[in-house]
């Protein structure tokens, strides 16, 4: 899932398990049993929705694993995050603007309405309008029609037959067939509008799994869901039934998992990361998900209230320190001593669970640990300017950002022999307010998780000129160049090549210095098999059976 409540795509990391647990319930300890009697029931850690299930405005991990259990799209991924068609019989277009999406026949919401073209249509009509107040609104803002400033339906959208709908874009998106995966694009049934708030009490689905009658959400304390017999799609449950428990802190989820209470953990306690790999052997996980983390320089100081803090870090002498720093930071250690090796050093500005990604990009060597090259580089710039004052990397103090933060900047100081240090803000809506403001005055942290798994998801919002997220002001028209024609060619195998040379670009420019890519941390019991996590960091929970 998108965090986009912790600001418009620059996330909030404590660590990875913060992220996909957010320990606001009670409760927990009868994490064991079954429901329903069944006798293959799986039992995984959650956390309590923050809003009523509607998936137009679910953007937090608890509703959205409940949602992708009890919901199916158009499409859907793999472990790998490859597409693959769930709801569509077929998406079709000749340009990457106009779609012709085709709803396979036959399959029906569990209250027997059947799964249209209505169904998708009337959901994102609904989901787009200024006046719903849906927090996925931003997700349909490529549809024709869609507006910021007043209440516009989708023009964008026509119902075309029964099974069939088009869709056309204010521009051309080869990836716009990838997004339709995510949440916001499930369909809903007309029983959702005559009372849309009971609805996301008692929602009414199309996936693989529904919820297990009346009273099978206990707020705060756990969710029963059912298998859909009527489900025919790619993810038919391999258990019986699924229960998600809202456990009140990890610690106590991890106790349950180590105890045989609880079958499935997607969040290792950080207390744990030295231990959970012994603890668990081969049943512990420890991979990259879909998560970049790194700290951005502005690269357009004019853009800023104060320029001359930003004086050093522009034109050639800019280039050449932002390289020096980046070969200065030993992520290697910092990885294994402070992240006890959750974290992957970043070779990218991407993620290894997306398709196209490589660590073998030119100009990739600046992410290495080099002193020497680092003290050259830099002695280059000092050349050019002598650099005065201190650098520092502006946080948020309530996100437990500290230790690698300070870590980064000691491996700076030590190799450069330069002042650098960490400058932390208390909470993070106030540093994200001198961000977005521009009166940020330091380097600041920055990150991404991704909404769907594709390259451009990483790189367009934050790297093209006037982006939404682009904090740093940069600026480059052959990276623009090089994006819009990945995002309007119909090979995705050539889209991949032209992101990744323009990942090439960035390499040499670093308007914002990668650090590592986030893991996710898990694990499972003796009582399961089948266990795998996907791309984004969430179990499949379908694919998961019970051991003899």
């Amino acid at each position: 899932m998108k965090f986009r409540r912790f600001g418009v795509g620059t996330i909030a990391l404590a660590s990875a398990s913060a992220l996909v647990l957010a320990g606001c319930a009670t409760g927990g300890d009868d994490g064991g049993e079954q429901s329903g009697g069944g006798e293959a029931i799986i039992t995984a850690n959650g956390s309590e929705p923050q809003n009523p299930l509607i998936p137009t405005n679910t953007n937090e991990t608890g509703g959205g694993k409940i949602l992708d259990a009890i919901f199916a799209g158009l499409v859907t991924y793999g472990a790998d995050g490859s597409p693959e068609n769930d709801m569509a019989e077929s998406i079709e277009t000749e340009d990457n603007k106009t779609f012709t999406i085709t709803v396979e026949e036959g399959h029906e919401f569990t209250n027997g309405e059947p799964v249209d073209a209505e169904s998708f249509v009337n959901a994102w009509q609904y989901g787009a309008l200024l006046s719903n107040e849906q927090l996925n609104s931003y997700f349909f803002e490529d549809i024709e029609g869609f507006s910021y400033d007043v209440d516009s339906p989708l023009t964008g959208l026509e119902v075309t037959d029964e099974y069939e709908f088009t869709v056309t874009l204010k521009e051309a998106r080869s990836d716009f067939p990838l997004r339709l995966g995510y949440s916001a694009f499930y369909p809903l049934p007309d029983a959702a509008f005559e009372d849309i708030d009971a609805f996301g009490e008692n929602p009414i689905g199309n996936g693989p799994y529904m919820l297990d009658g009346e009273g099978a959400w206990q707020h705060d304390v756990q969710i029963d869901l059912a298998v859909n017999p009527d489900y025919d799609g790619p993810r038919a449950p391999q258990n019986d039934g699924l229960r998600i428990v809202f456990y009140a802190t990890q610690d106590a989820a991890y106790a349950d998992l180590l105890a045989g209470n609880l079958d499935v953990l997607d969040s290792i306690p950080d207390a744990n990361f030295a231990t959970f790999e012994s603890d668990l052997g081969d049943r512990a996980v420890n991979q990259p998900a879909a998560i970049f983390q790194s700290f951005t320089i502005p690269s357009d100081p004019t853009q800023f209230a104060n320029p001359a803090a930003f004086q050093h870090w522009v034109g050639e002498e800019g280039q050449l320190r932002r390289q020096a720093l980046s070969m200065a930071i030993n992520r290697e250690e910092i990885t294994d001593v402070i992240f006890e090796g959750t974290r992957t050093p970043a070779s990218d500005f991407t993620s290894p669970t997306i398709d196209g990604w490589t660590d073998e990009l030119e100009g990739s060597e600046v992410l290495e640990y080099n002193p020497e090259e680092a003290q050259r580089l830099w002695a280059e710039a000092d050349a050019i300017a002598p650099f005065t004052g201190s650098f520092q990397i502006t946080y948020n103090a309530d996100g437990g950002h500290q230790g690698w933060v300070d870590a980064v900047t000691n491996s700076i100081a030590n190799t450069l022999g330069i002042q650098a240090s960490g400058n932390p803000i208390p909470t993070f809506a106030e540093s994200r307010e001198l961000i977005t403001t521009k009166t940020i005055e330091t380097a600041f942290r920055t990150g991404w998780q991704a909404d769907y798994p594709g390259l451009f998801n990483f790189l367009g919002p934050l790297y093209a000129t006037n982006a939404s997220s682009n904090d740093g002001a940069y600026s480059n028209p052959e990276v623009d160049r090089l994006l819009a024609e990945g995002a309007t060619t119909t090979d995705r195998d050539e889209a991949n090549r032209l992101y990744q040379q323009a990942q090439e670009i960035l390499l040499q420019d670093l308007p914002a210095i990668p650090l590592w890519y986030s893991n996710v941390t898990g694990g499972y019991s003796e009582a399961v098999d089948n266990v795998e996590f996907d791309w984004h960091s969430v179990p499949l929970y379908h694919a998961i059976t019970k051991t003899a």
